[in-house]
């Protein structure tokens, strides 16, 4: 089970300097996220949403993979190439899974100009290890799906960075 976590910064470039670091945490193996997307509220008071992972491309490309195979067994791999990627890519656009996109807005209006966020769908982590990482981000932890215990715990580590 996955467990969401959702981190502020008062500066814009604090939750991709994060993710950054959460890539780095990945390729180490000390952490496992199903998805995350950050959130950047400029001066301006418009909202930018960046998804870290692209539903609609990755239908894309398996819908054209799968559809040129198929088109191959009918002689026809370019149609069959064609027909996959608009499908993959449809399809892909409709499954809409892992955070909830109008949570990601909802949070986003909320922010103050200025400032971003970060949402992350945590499958596995070395607790002591990624926490003691993302430490110096000074990231205040605003909403999380864990036990009311693990929230405060995880809280407390922030604030004392």
């Amino acid at each position: 089970m996955s467990n969401l976590i959702v981190m502020t910064f008062a500066d814009e470039a604090g939750a991709q300097r994060l993710m950054d670091e959460l890539g780095k945490l990945q390729k180490e193996e000390l952490i496992k996220l199903d998805d995350a997307a950050t959130v950047i509220r400029n001066k301006n008071e418009k909202v930018h949403v960046k998804q870290a992972r692209s539903l609609v491309g990755e239908g894309t490309l398996g819908g054209a993979f799968w559809g040129m195979l198929i088109g191959l067994l009918f002689f026809v791999p370019l149609a069959g190439l064609a027909t996959g990627a608009i499908m993959g890519g449809i399809l892909g656009k409709l499954s809409d899974y892992g955070i909830n996109d109008q949570f990601i807005k909802e949070i986003g209006q909320k922010l103050t100009p200025g400032s971003s966020a970060v949402f992350l769908l945590v499958r596995d982590a070395q607790a002591e290890k990624v926490v003691e990482a993302l430490k110096p981000y000074r990231g205040e932890i605003i909403h999380t799906s864990l036990s009311p215990s693990e929230e405060t715990a995880l809280k407390e580590a922030f604030a004392s960075a």
